[in-house]
């Protein structure tokens, strides 16, 4: 039996290897902090300390999938918090492991969390594949670049539309390099071979997850979409139905614009109208998803409104 029997709030400041967990009374009062070493076991035994079905929350911070599946594993209802919403702790005169934990349970407790959607492991799986060739595919376009800075430096300049293709391969192995800068070049294309094979892997891979998915499918009839884009939009943006019109699909994608909007100003005694002033894109979604992939490039983020926009009646 607990020494305080009510519900109880948790808060939980997530780190690499350890974490400090901060329970609260409903009235706010602490009643407990204690740092544990992360392990889904040691973190379920202090869960049990706050009663059946407590209130968790935790920042979505670097590593959190386990934590959340080790807590609603416990019978939790947990709480991702934002970390936008919640990047103001910095700038406290006292900051540490037990405020951040304790803050998180207060913004719980008086419903002022900036929450962000708990994905679940099916979606959390799909984006590892998606994020992951996209790594890949960072990593190769790097190394081309490299291959063109060596021709750089040497003066020569192949004039093909894929250096990197069979005419292009055949052309550059012609080119006469001083024997450092052949050597480089032999090395980044042996890389780039092998790149394109992991990224072919995890192509097919995705391709076969995605195989019969409505939205995936009807997606792709939308102009400009692809199956590469059109599984990064599914990735990301997960169930489509958490959202509750396409105004708020374009939001979360940061495809809208900031809006500055103050009060009616006076002028001379007299209502003149109200200030407001349209900024950039917001930008504010994950890395992977739309905002990432049309940020600077209006023709693009005409596109990208219009797949945030038809998203929900296009998958329904």
């Amino acid at each position: 039996m607990n020494e305080y029997d009510a519900n109880q709030l948790v808060g939980i400041d997530l780190h690499r290897q350890r974490s400090v967990i901060v329970r609260q009374a409903a009235e706010g009062e602490q009643l407990s902090a204690v740092r544990i070493v992360n392990d889904p076991v040691a973190l379920g035994l202090q869960i049990e300390k706050a009663g059946p079905n407590p209130e968790v929350v935790l920042a979505a911070t670097y590593g959190w999938y386990w934590a959340v599946d080790a807590l609603q594993a416990a019978g939790a209802t947990v709480h991702l918090a934002h970390p936008l919403g919640v990047k103001g702790f910095r700038y406290r005169m006292v900051k540490n492991d037990v405020r951040d934990a304790g803050d998180l349970a207060d913004l719980l407790r008086m419903n002022r969390l900036p929450e962000a959607w708990i994905a679940p492991p099916a979606t959390r799986e799909l984006r590892e594949l998606v994020r992951y060739r996209a790594k890949l595919v960072a990593l190769r376009s790097g190394l081309k670049a490299q291959v063109h800075a060596v021709l750089a430096k040497a003066g020569v300049l192949i004039p093909v539309s894929d250096l990197f293709g069979v005419t292009g391969r055949q052309r550059l192995a012609r080119v006469p390099l001083g024997d450092a800068y052949a050597q480089r070049v032999i090395s980044l294309l042996e890389l780039i071979d092998d790149l394109d094979a992991h990224a072919a892997r995890f192509t097919a891979r995705i391709a076969a997850e995605l195989r019969g998915a409505r939205g995936y499918a009807a997606i792709q009839t939308l102009p400009g979409v692809g199956p590469t884009l059109a599984a990064v939009f599914v990735a990301e943006i997960g169930d489509v139905h958490r959202f509750a019109d396409p105004a708020h699909l374009c939001s979360w994608a940061g495809l809208t614009c900031f809006r500055m909007h103050s009060e009616e100003y006076i002028d001379s005694a007299v209502t003149v109208g109200s200030r407001m002033q349209f900024g950039k894109v917001t930008s504010f979604s994950s890395n992977h998803s739309t905002a990432d992939n049309f940020a600077g490039h209006p023709p693009y983020m005409a596109l990208g409104r219009s797949v945030a926009s038809s998203s929900r009646s296009t998958w329904d």
